[in-house]
């Protein structure tokens, strides 16, 4: 049995220092999500602005029973929007989420669209610059299809502080606002363009970033902020 020495000796390995750094980085996270959380009350999304700028609401969907028990929301909104006479109608979908710390928590649509017969065939990231907004906002941008449809698919994750592309970083600013800010509350806004005049991938992907330069400052009302 190691005496006194053998265990100051012990305390000073690295990996007695990984041990207690992952000690206390655990304490530190079952502290912070064991606050309660603070999140103010938000306008409910069905208020929100049937016009942006030259963007008119020409109809809103309702949201099934089953995927609303799939999907766990606590506030949701689609609606097509179009701009002018001679635009494509283009679908603005908004899920809002109070907290995730009961398993509530956004659905990729990197996961959903496969589901639902949607293939991606290019992805990445691109950024728009948004009226009234300091610095560009960073979204996933997918091309999908499925038959002789094709789609340009925008979305990202909204929180209090910050605009998020991707699924790693949004869990990541989970528990780091969680404990910094003791707010879990999250949005998925997604945007969808359908891609018609001979497949013009880049009209379609123009479409959706103007909408989403029209809509992010009035939307945001409604959004965790």
């Amino acid at each position: 049995m190691p005496g006194p020495e053998g265990k100051r000796c012990f305390l000073r390995t690295p990996h007695a220092a990984i041990l207690s750094l992952v000690l206390v980085a655990q304490a530190v996270v079952v502290f912070g999500f064991s606050r309660a959380e603070s999140a103010p009350p938000l306008r409910p999304l069905k208020d929100c602005p049937t016009q942006f700028g030259d963007w008119r609401m020409v109809s809103e969907g309702v949201i099934e029973k089953e995927v609303q028990d799939v999907l766990r929301a606590d506030d949701t909104m689609t609606r097509l929007y179009k701009q002018g006479a001679t635009g494509f109608p283009v679908s603005l979908f908004v899920a809002y989420f109070k907290t995730q710390r009961t398993g509530q928590t956004p659905h990729s649509p990197k996961n959903c669209l496969p589901g639902s017969g949607w293939v991606p065939s290019a992805s990445g990231v691109i950024p728009i610059a948004v009226p009234g907004v300091a610095a560009p906002i960073r979204v996933n941008r997918y091309i999908v299809s499925r038959g002789d449809e094709k789609s340009v698919v925008l979305y990202w994750y909204q929180t209090p502080n910050r605009i998020i592309a991707s699924e790693y970083e949004a869990k990541f600013y989970l528990v780091a606002d969680s404990i910094r800010y003791h707010r879990s509350d999250t949005a998925l806004v997604r945007v969808v363009s359908p891609v018609f005049k001979d497949g013009d991938e880049a009209g379609a992907t123009e479409e959706a970033v103007t909408f989403v330069q029209s809509f992010f400052v009035p939307l945001r009302e409604y959004l965790p902020r």
